[in-house]
């Protein structure tokens, strides 16, 4: 948005106020300038009167040319006086006297307008060009009376420019005024401007802050009547704002908090199949960062094409749609539940598409596992009740006459009860430690793990003796670790009795504890026949068997390293196997110090 140009507001009216000023001044002095010049032609004029009526009562008894120099001296001497042109003539225009040329030699009077006027026995006033002075004059002549009769002529005169020059230092006095008025009365609306558009300039720095976020803050400000009332405004909307964004923002905090803490995977998007959020949990999904992806066309985002167009169907449908999805993330195949539904604004109109999944590929996991659990048990315990079935028909149908034949068909069907009791203990074992796990159930107490060692080793040493395996301990005696004495050792005992089991006549079974890297270190190696690589991801499930027909052979039920993987767990460790065909296995168990 284009920045719009202004100037401040004491730059508006201070120029006003400036230009009414002037036009003021200038409408005041040229409204002077004209009364004070009317007043000073009146002035002078009236100063002509008195100074030729004056004269006129000098000379109305000596009007006759044999006093032409008596007169004509009066006029000189009274024109210097006065700064006068005094002119003194006989009705008929005769020049008796003149301030400043010889009156023989001026021509005659009598058709001067202001003469006339005062032979008339007026007052005679006309301005005009002097032939005589070659300058601008003003003229006033009042008639010379004597016993009711006119006798003569007084007339006066004033050069027009000693007037204007007169005039002329009186309009520079008001000139001056008028400037020193105009400077004055500036500063003064520069004050008030100044006063005026303060509490505005308040008003727009306050609503500044607004703008940035500072809605704490509140206007405090004096003045009128009208800009206080603005500013309780500007507090009290200042107010409203900052209770509606905190309100909001809760609100945003709250969702957050909602989308951050669901395990369901949740995409909004715009009807221009733009991200509007996304969370955490979805983010992880699709393995890219949640804050960086809004506002990003989902097509740059979401790479799947399956989903893609699960998306697009979502924001097409009025109804809320359901499919399952296949999303790969490296070498992981994801199996996702998607529910997709169509976003409606204030209006009902379309406004995007909300996306929601669900992971289910642990549960999906969890169920074949389960199926897989159900089919191992029922083939696990199939074939030892088979067995005793068959054995058990047999001898009902003859064979237990023959005390040899029973005898053999009776210790067959014992070691097939037997391997299902092995079964049945290690299923409810279990059982009990999952449950145990889950609900944290065991008590982990600090204790020795060589001494756990040395129990789990007596507890196989007639089973090694009776196959010719001997048993060899390499043991750290302060090594320490949080532990449940009887879980661990049932894990180290059902390692011990593996590597036994799988271990040939006259071989050495080695177990040993030490620390190594801050943890503690028990390792159970053998020298048996190994196992293949392949084999080694899956040989912690339960009833998988690298060779089955010798493991049963060998009486084990197949859960025994299940049971070793959640003892570890338990104790917050990890197991492991490394093994070399034809060289032997080593089981190596990781725990924490105490």
């Amino acid at each position: 948005m284009a920045k719009l140009r202004s100037r401040r507001l004491l730059w508006q009216i201070y120029p006003v106020f400036i230009l009414v000023i002037v036009l003021a001044v200038v409408a005041i002095g040229w409204y002077f300038s004209a009364v004070l010049k009317n007043f000073h032609h009146q002035d002078s004029v009236q100063a002509l009167r008195a100074r030729a009526e004056l004269i006129a009562l000098q000379v109305k008894d000596r009007l006759h040319l044999d006093e032409r120099d008596f007169i004509n001296d009066l006029c000189r001497q009274a024109g210097v006086r006065t700064d006068t042109r005094i002119t003194i003539m006989l009705p008929g225009g005769e020049v008796l006297g003149d301030t400043r040329e010889d009156p023989k030699r001026m021509e005659n009077h009598g058709s001067r307008p202001e003469v006339l006027v005062a032979l008339e026995g007026g007052i005679g006033k006309s301005q005009r060009f002097s032939r005589t002075l070659q300058k601008e004059m003003m003229y006033l002549a009042v008639p010379v009376v004597t016993d009711s009769r006119i006798a003569g002529v007084v007339r006066t005169a004033m050069a027009v420019d000693e007037v204007d020059s007169r005039l002329g230092a009186l309009r520079k006095q008001v000139m001056v005024g008028g400037i020193v008025a105009i400077v004055l009365v500036s500063i003064l609306s520069l004050l008030i401007s100044r006063r005026i558009t303060r509490p505005l300039e308040q008003i727009k720095q306050e609503a500044e802050r607004y703008a940035s976020g500072q809605l704490e803050h509140r206007l405090r400000i004096s003045g009128s009547s009208e800009i206080v009332a603005l500013g309780q405004t500007m507090n009290e909307m200042a107010a409203q704002l900052n209770e509606r964004i905190s309100t909001i923002d809760k609100q945003r905090r709250e969702q957050d908090a909602v989308l951050s803490s669901m395990i369901e995977g949740v995409i909004a998007i715009d009807s221009k199949q733009n991200i509007l959020r996304m969370n955490p949990a979805a983010a992880h999904l699709l393995e890219v960062n949640a804050e960086l992806v809004v506002g990003r066309p989902v097509q740059e985002v979401v790479r799947k094409a399956e989903l893609l167009s699960f998306i697009t169907d979502a924001m097409d449908s009025e109804d809320t749609i359901e499919k399952d999805v296949l999303l790969f993330r490296g070498e992981e195949e994801l199996c996702l539940q998607a529910h997709g539904t169509m976003l409606r604004g204030m209006g009902n109109e379309t406004i995007g598409a909300l996306v929601v999944f669900n992971d289910l590929t642990r549960q999906r996991r969890l169920e074949t596992m389960r199926r897989d659990f159900v089919a191992n048990v029922s083939h696990e315990l199939k074939t030892p009740i088979t067995a005793i079935k068959g054995f058990v028909e047999t001898l009902l149908d003859g064979a237990l006459d023959n005390r040899d034949e029973a005898e053999q068909f009776l210790k067959i069907v014992e070691r097939q009860v037997e391997r299902l009791s092995v079964i049945i203990e290690d299923l409810m074992s279990l059982s009990r430690i999952e449950q145990g796990e889950e609900n944290e159930r065991f008590d982990l107490e600090p204790g020795s793990i060589a001494e756990v060692i040395s129990e789990s080793v007596n507890d196989c040493t007639v089973l090694a003796e009776g196959v010719g395996i001997t048993l060899k301990q390499e043991l750290d005696h302060e090594v320490m670790s949080l532990l449940n004495g009887p879980l661990l050792e049932q894990a180290l005992t059902n390692l011990l009795e593996n590597a036994i089991k799988y271990s040939p006549t006259g071989s050495t079974v080695t177990i040993s504890c030490g620390e190594e890297d801050g943890r503690a270190i028990i390792r159970v190696s053998d020298q048996g026949c190994g196992i293949e690589a392949e084999h080694l991801p899956r040989l912690f499930e339960r009833f998988y068997r690298v060779d089955k027909a010798r493991s049963r052979q060998a009486g084990g039920s197949g859960l025994g390293l299940a049971i070793v993987k959640h003892i570890v767990q338990i104790h917050h460790g990890r197991v492991a196997v490394e093994s070399t065909p034809g060289k032997g296995s080593e089981f190596i168990v990781s725990l924490p110090l105490a």
